[in-house]
């Protein structure tokens, strides 16, 4: 999809990040935009800058894991501007290295319902309106590179469990919509400079509200070095042009997806020697 001028976005997690990121590209394309976060402060400061851009705005907050409250965002966001175009599902949390038996039930709680939940009641609740208006659109979901790899050094397990779903949701949603004008992305991006780690900061008070996340001061420091997110909003701009489905924003992360990937053959050639009879006793 390459008319993005006087088009709608609804996107999520927009008050910083690659969402802010994401947004600011759209800005720049004469796409008028729906800022959704639960950050509410933030939200404001971050729609401010963009109505400089001489677009439309409007920010919302909403805690994407609330279906009711994402249904009713969404009717906000269609009274204000009519028809959404565009729909980035980018809001997400972190735990950070925690091995599983460690992870609370309120904390798996509240990364299943913001990381999946959340891209999941953006699905159910705008991708039907979108089809119902019968305009050309696109849907990008942001999952991570984790969603395609657990990575040994910074063992995110969680954190990645709730990637890899996003990416299966994001490959099922493609093959729901083919025929359709309705395009689909996968965002998988490395290391970004984003606010991710103070994710801990703002669980919302009905999933037991803010914690402290073991080393967030060091991962505040390592993820400072990422790629920023007007580079990646500017990335996902062009992939979405373009049509691609999944989103790469680093060349690195090639070779630890042939790792996982060389795992997996290994795996087949086991199956392949087992049934030649070469695996039984």
């Amino acid at each position: 999809m390459r008319d993005f001028s006087g088009k709608t976005a609804f996107v999520t997690g927009a008050a910083n990040g690659i969402g802010l990121g994401i947004c600011r590209a759209l800005a720049r394309d004469g796409v008028n935009i729906v800022l959704a976060d639960i950050e509410q402060a933030q939200l404001e400061f971050a729609r401010r800058e963009l109505s400089a851009f001489n677009v439309r705005t409007r920010a919302i907050e909403v805690d994407v894991s609330d279906a009711a409250a994402f249904e009713r965002a969404a009717d906000q966001a269609e009274a204000e501007f009519g028809n959404i175009h565009f729909l980035f599902n980018n809001a997400g949390v972190t735990l950070g290295p925690a091995p599983l038996w460690e992870v609370t039930p309120a904390q798996w709680e509240w990364i299943f319902g913001v990381n999946i939940h959340g891209v999941i009641n953006g699905i159910r609740t705008l991708v039907p309106r979108m089809r119902r208006h019968g305009e050309a659109g696109h849907v990008t979901n942001t999952a991570s590179i984790g969603g395609l790899q657990v990575n040994p050094t910074l063992r995110n397990g969680s954190y990645a469990m709730t990637k890899y779903a996003i990416v299966a949701a994001s490959e099922a949603l493609a093959l729901d919509l083919e025929g359709t004008n309705l395009g689909v992305s996968v965002l998988c991006p490395a290391l970004v400079a984003t606010t991710l780690h103070a994710s801990s900061q703002r669980r919302p008070a009905r999933l037991g509200g803010p914690f402290e996340r073991p080393g967030s001061g060091a991962a505040k420091a390592w993820q400072s070095a990422g790629l920023s997110p007007d580079d990646v909003g500017k990335r996902v701009l062009d992939a979405v042009a373009r049509s691609e489905f999944f989103i790469f924003t680093h060349e690195e992360p090639r070779s630890w997806i042939e790792e996982r990937h060389a795992r997996l053959m290994t795996g087949f050639d086991s199956i392949e020697r087992y049934n030649a009879g070469q695996g039984t006793k």
